[in-house]
């Protein structure tokens, strides 16, 4: 491990916790879609009934499954290869499916309607 207290370090360091973070966030948004498949998708055709993907509801929530569970499974990993080999690789792969991801969730909330939500995306 680098000495923390330089720039390599310091680089070291935000990329274990920027993966850890995005690992965290879309695991269990992806596991949570999972494992409460009915109850998202009651609440996710109720949020988009008056949007233009009204139809395309549950093909979405497969889609935004897959992205999220990808997503937080590459960060997870990387994170794990990062600490132990320095390569970050993986983890640069897993920042870019939550790129994907965190567009796809704000595309959906601005069709939505929902700018509150779509707004608190932003920070991520």
């Amino acid at each position: 491990m680098p000495t923390l207290s330089t720039f390599a370090g310091a680089i070291y360091l935000l990329q274990i916790l920027a993966s850890a973070f995005l690992a965290i966030l879309f695991l269990q948004s992806g596991i949570d879609k999972v494992v409460d498949r009915r109850g998202n998708l009651e609440w996710l055709k109720g949020h988009f009934a008056k949007s233009p993907l009204a139809g395309v509801v549950p093909a979405m929530v497969i889609a935004i499954t897959i992205l999220e569970i990808a997503a937080g499974a590459l960060s997870a990993i990387g994170c794990a290869v990062i600490f132990f080999t320095r390569d970050s690789t993986v983890a640069f792969y897993g920042a870019v499916i939550s790129a994907v991801a965190i567009i796809a969730l704000f595309f959906g909330q601005r069709l939505a309607k929902d700018y509150g939500g779509a707004a608190v995306l932003v920070p991520y």
